[in-house]
């Protein structure tokens, strides 16, 4: 084994006096002190020192801890509004959730060392346009909100910003609407109301709507259809194992929560979403794909594709700023869906319908 040059704990304590003083001869002043004063303004530096309490050892701070925590009273919460109460498997938060194997909210930029992570993102995607019944789905985005969001954007992008209009179809979750009418704002689009006409870029439809009803809207799609608006379904992936899938419903683009895919509420997140697109709308799509291929040796194995649309290679021309997603917590939930399997969801689905 090749020895390395220097040691391994000096690439995780940090700098030295050596390298300190190598640092500070290179950029001309004579003490860290100094360096701080030149470039902290005084303004928001701290004279005095903190003032803190003595150090606890870690069994008192351990007993300090449980006593703080034992104040809380812990209810049921109604709120809802797409939260809800979940059953984690205990081998899913042991084996994923607690694993530092996993531990990243970051999908992986070095395919070559990342393969299960990618493998299981990519099941992730499997799942989602099995439950949509769209062709190509994202490596997950934020929330529902959010995506909902970037769902307008890609609405917005297909007509070539000529289209300002967003109509609803059902009541969507309040703080789903909020943040899309805080990301429309600024671009002159109107998100509100049933009508749609030819300045309509999409139809939001709430599939279920934020008080549990699946609404008919056949006609409101029809119409949005007939001229050239995109229909986005905001989807409940657990309802949607027991009704048509969006896409035969007339679905371009279906966006939604996996929150209630073994992940806990967690006081309002996080959770990963979905996003599905039809086949036309992939490169206007937000967020990482990972795609299948092989190696050289003809091995089968995962990578991330269509990269050309993303914000660290196209900056202010990408397709949308999101890159950093929720993939541990996407990667939780296909884990629930692989661990229940299809008859296991329906089953769940049913129960809570009935």
């Amino acid at each position: 084994m090749t020895a390395a040059p220097y040691p391994f704990s000096a690439r995780h304590i940090g700098p030295g006096l050596n390298d300190v003083r190598a640092m500070l001869a290179v950029i001309g002043v004579p003490s860290v002190e100094t360096l701080i004063s030149q470039a902290v303004p005084r303004s928001i530096r701290l004279d005095q020192p903190l003032t803190l309490p003595a150090p606890a050892s870690e069994a008192e701070a351990l007993a300090e801890l449980s006593a703080t925590m034992a104040k809380n009273t812990v209810l049921k919460s109604f709120i809802g509004a797409g939260y809800h109460g979940v059953h984690v498997p205990p081998v899913i938060q042991r084996n994923l959730f607690e694993n530092p194997a996993w531990y990243t909210a970051y999908t992986p930029y070095q395919a070559e060392i990342s393969q299960g992570r990618l493998e299981m993102l990519f099941n992730f995607q499997t799942l989602v346009t099995e439950l949509t019944g769209l062709p190509v789905a994202s490596a997950s985005l934020l929330d529902e909100a959010t995506a909902v969001a970037e769902a307008v954007g890609i609405a917005l992008r297909h007509h070539r910003d000529k289209r300002t209009k967003v109509a609803i179809a059902g009541t969507p979750h309040p703080q789903t609407l909020d943040v899309v009418r805080t990301r429309a704002e600024p671009l002159g689009t109107e998100v509100d109301g049933e009508t749609i006409d030819d300045n309509t870029a999409a139809l939001l439809v709430s599939w279920p709507d934020t008080f549990g009803v699946y609404g008919d809207h056949k006609a409101a799609i029809e119409k949005a259809r007939a001229i050239g608006a995109l229909v986005i379904f905001i989807a409940d992936p657990l309802g949607l194992t027991l009704t048509d899938a969006p896409a035969k419903l007339g679905a371009d683009i279906a966006v939604g929560p996996m929150q209630r895919f073994g992940v806990p509420m967690g006081f309002g997140g996080p959770h990963a979403a979905y996003c599905a697109v039809s086949d036309k709308l992939t490169r206007l799509m937000p967020g990482r794909l990972v795609g299948q291929s092989t190696d050289s040796k003809g091995r089968p194995g995962y990578r991330l594709a269509l990269q050309t649309r993303e914000q660290h290679i196209r900056r202010d021309k990408a397709t949308s700023n999101i890159c950093t997603a929720q993939a541990l917590l996407a990667k939780m939930a296909t884990a629930y869906a692989i661990w229940h399997g299809p008859a296991g969801l329906q089953a769940i689905a049913e129960r809570i319908h009935g």
